[in-house]
């Protein structure tokens, strides 16, 4: 059976996050919905945090660690605090702020690149200790085919755009339930 999500686990997710980013930037203990079961499976996530339509943050893992619920918690306040490629969130951008959780099915190796379903499917891509990772959403987001997909997700690891093509490249593919405030909260 395949892992899924109530819209009301979607809820509570998004106000865990939102309360854990508050507690962080407040330093006042968060008021916390109550997990469901399911939301205790282990389970990868990310949290993306945008600003006016625009990427204010984004992290998470793809390996499930911990559960879903605990994930998504602290992936708030890394995304919201720990992003390199942002300052730490002020106190002042908190209510412009808009939450979307990735939660993650298990990383499927593949051979052949015809198994990747653009829109479906994130990538990670390995070549020796390099990796990058790009959520199924944003291929759908830049318009992207597959091939520009793969080349994309070789520069995030630092990589040529072409090494997908190379024996030696490891390709895994994951799909997510993607959810934001914007459909589930306002």
């Amino acid at each position: 059976m395949e892992f899924s999500l109530s819209d009301e686990e979607k809820r509570i997710l998004l106000r865990v996050a939102r309360e854990s980013i508050k507690e962080h930037l407040t330093g006042t203990k968060g008021n916390y919905p109550e997990p469901t079961d399911n939301l205790m499976t282990k389970c990868g996530a990310f949290v993306t945090l945008h600003k006016h339509g625009n990427l204010r943050g984004c992290i998470g893992y793809v390996i499930p660690i911990k559960p879903l619920y605990e994930t998504v918690k602290e992936m708030a306040v890394s995304s919201a605090f720990q992003d390199p490629r942002f300052p730490p969130l002020r106190r002042e951008e908190f209510e412009s702020i808009e939450i979307e959780i990735s939660a993650l099915s298990p990383l499927r190796k593949i051979t052949n690149i015809n198994e990747i379903k653009v829109g479906t499917h994130g990538i990670l891509i390995k070549k020796g200790y390099k990796s990058g990772l790009l959520l199924p959403q944003v291929a759908t987001e830049q318009g992207w085919d597959l091939e520009t997909f793969l080349t994309n997700t070789c520069y995030k690891a630092g990589l040529h755009g072409n090494c997908w093509k190379e024996s030696d490249t490891e390709i895994e593919i994951f799909s997510a339930i993607v959810f934001s405030e914007r459909e589930l909260l306002k």
